[in-house]
């Protein structure tokens, strides 16, 4: 099994990071592929056979950890392809929401 679980849509409240900018504030991380729930069930097999899917984009994955789980956000062709290359793990910038208030930070997942 390369993930967690497939999910379906994001279970965590808005956070507000929409702009490469935002994210960019996060720091990257190394996260396993299988502790990921991802929140979509499609790929589509050309944006991840692009050799230049990542030139306008951010290089890392985005990941949301909320209640304990880590939800990959935006990433999934670049884990897929990881997996594809025998990766167990991804880099990622992991954007940390608390469960009690919704606040967001970037915390280590520790």
């Amino acid at each position: 099994m390369i993930f967690k679980a497939v999910g379906e849509g994001r279970p965590y409240p808005d956070h507000g990071y929409s702009t490469s900018k935002q994210w960019s504030d996060v720091p990257p991380s190394q996260v396993r592929l299988d502790d990921l729930v991802t929140t979509k069930r499609t790929l589509d097999l050309e944006a991840l056979l692009s050799e230049d899917s990542t030139f306008f984009g951010d290089l890392f994955a985005h990941v949301v950890q909320y209640q304990g789980e880590l939800y990959l956000e935006d990433g999934l062709h670049r884990a897929v392809r990881a997996a594809l290359h025998q990766r167990p793990v991804l880099h990622a910038r992991v954007l940390v929401i608390d469960a009690q208030d919704g606040e967001v930070g970037s915390a280590p997942r520790g």
